[in-house]
């Protein structure tokens, strides 16, 4: 009887053969994790990003717990575009202009740096005011419709609100029409004044003329969204206009949504606070 079969491995005492396998199996493991990192990065910098929405100011569009996949590719690529932004790089490669209405994510200019979510209003060029809550682009009024009321809770703490819902028509250069819903508070309490508790009045606003190479954004959420209608660079909501080269990429779809109305240890809740409605919804 033959009691050496399946004992090969033990036919270097010395052990090298066990060595040479074990060795071979790391650089197999490393190997695999380095080409992992590799496309993570290339699809991370030049295709698609993830983003959460902590906040409601592009509320009924994007809510307060989506998790949103942002196109890299859609404007090109700037110094901003990767994992650290690169001084030396100027203006945009590959650029392909934004077009009014577009939901974006972009690169605040100010300290510290945060990354924001709104949607493209105006344009290179274009003068945006807004006058008894109505935006206008070029002195001419964006229609739009009346829904009626809209009432959202932004997080379990805090109380309802109850809002006006409108469909608005934003007009692009290409004759084309955005339609897209907005809120607006019921009332403005601060009427045709300039100035509102201290900072503008978003409801009442001065015109703002875009200037080359920069963009006018507004949060869906009119009367809860610090944006681009904040341009005085004193005041705690600035954000002003959106240089090119800090747009980040273009909203695709929201991929994942929850409804945080319960603490996070309590897991058997998990199931029902996802928006399962929302999942792989596309923005508009």
């Amino acid at each position: 009887m033959n009691n050496n079969l399946n004992n090969d491995a033990n036919q270097n005492p010395d052990g090298t053969k066990q060595k040479s396998t074990g060795l071979k199996g790391m650089m197999e493991m490393v190997s695999t994790v380095f080409w992992a990192v590799v496309i993570i990065v290339v699809v991370r910098c030049l295709l698609f990003a993830p983003f959460n929405i902590p906040s409601g100011s592009m509320i009924p569009t994007l809510l307060i717990g989506d998790y949103i996949f942002v196109s890299k590719y859609s404007y090109g690529y700037s110094k901003h575009s990767f994992f650290f932004s690169q001084p030396d790089f100027k203006g945009r490669i590959w650029y392909t202009p934004p077009q009014r209405g577009d939901v974006v994510v972009f690169r605040s200019t100010k300290p510290p740096f945060d990354y924001y979510v709104k949607r493209l209003i105006g344009l290179p060029g274009d003068t945006i005011q807004v006058k008894n809550g109505v935006l206008y682009i070029d002195d001419k009024p964006v229609n739009r419709r009346s829904d009626g009321p809209y009432t959202y809770q932004e997080s379990p703490n805090k109380p309802e609100i109850t809002e006006n819902l409108y469909t608005e028509y934003l007009p692009r250069k290409d004759g084309s029409i955005v339609e897209h819903k907005i809120l607006q508070a019921m009332i403005n309490p601060c009427g045709e004044d300039l100035v509102c508790n201290g900072d503008i009045n978003p409801n009442y606003t001065i015109p703002y003329h875009v200037p080359a190479d920069h963009f006018f954004a507004m949060g869906d959420n009119r009367d809860h969204s610090a944006d681009s209608r904040f341009n005085d660079p004193n005041t705690e909501n600035y954000l002003g206009f959106v240089p090119i080269e800090n747009l980040i990429g273009k909203v695709q779809f929201i991929f994942y949504s929850y409804d945080s109305k319960y603490p996070v240890w309590q897991f058997w809740h998990w199931p029902q606070e996802i928006r399962w409605n929302r999942l792989f919804k596309t923005v508009k």
